[in-house]
This record gives C-alpha cells, sequence and structure tokens, in this order.
C-alpha cells in the first residue's frame, strides 16, 4: 500500500476555494454560521434558555435550535428584530468593505 502526502482540512480548502462557485457557497455559509453563533452567544449572555427565547418570541424551541445551528435559512429582519426585542436588544445592520 503506498502512503502518500495527508491533506489537511485547511490545505483543502485552500485548493477548493479557488472554485468561484464554491467560494460563493462557503462565504454565504460561514456568513449564515456566524450570525447563528452571535445569536446563541447573545441568548446565552441574557441567561435565557432556548425555550424561553422561543416564548418570548412566539416561536418552538426547535426553530431557535435551528437558527443556532446555522441551518436556518429564513433569516430576515423581522427575525433578526424578534430576537432583539426578546433580549432587550435592538438590531444595528451595517455595510463594510468587502
Amino acid at each position: 500500500m503506498k502512503k502518500g502526502k495527508v491533506r489537511t482540512f485547511q490545505s483543502r480548502l485552500q485548493e477548493d476555494i479557488k472554485d468561484p462557485e464554491f467560494k460563493t457557497h462557503y462565504q454565504e455559509e460561514r456568513q449564515a454560521l456566524k450570525l447563528a453563533m452571535k445569536i446563541a452567544e447573545l441568548r446565552d449572555q441574557k441567561g435565557l434558555s432556548q425555550q424561553q427565547l422561543a416564548k418570548l418570541m412566539g416561536t418552538s424551541q426547535q426553530a431557535i435550535s435551528r437558527i443556532e445551528s446555522g441551518e436556518y435559512e429564513g433569516f430576515t429582519l423581522k427575525t433578526l428584530e424578534k430576537i432583539a426585542e426578546a433580549t432587550g436588544m435592538r438590531v444595528k445592520i451595517e455595510f463594510v468593505a468587502a
């Protein structure tokens, strides 16, 4: 059996990111995950469980779980405003240089 060079995740990513279509999807998913992590962090800072946040927003715990997993594709400004209101915060959207 021939031994080959071990490929790391980073080396594979550096190779795949050269493909424009892959790069676009990767960046979209990365942004969604960043937002999901910020929401989970905010909920945690406010001392709320997923169930408690869901009740404050008028939704289900499962919906909060999907949002925090990064697999929720229905992010709208309205959803973000509900999260902000439920946590005593406000939404601030910025445009930054690419």
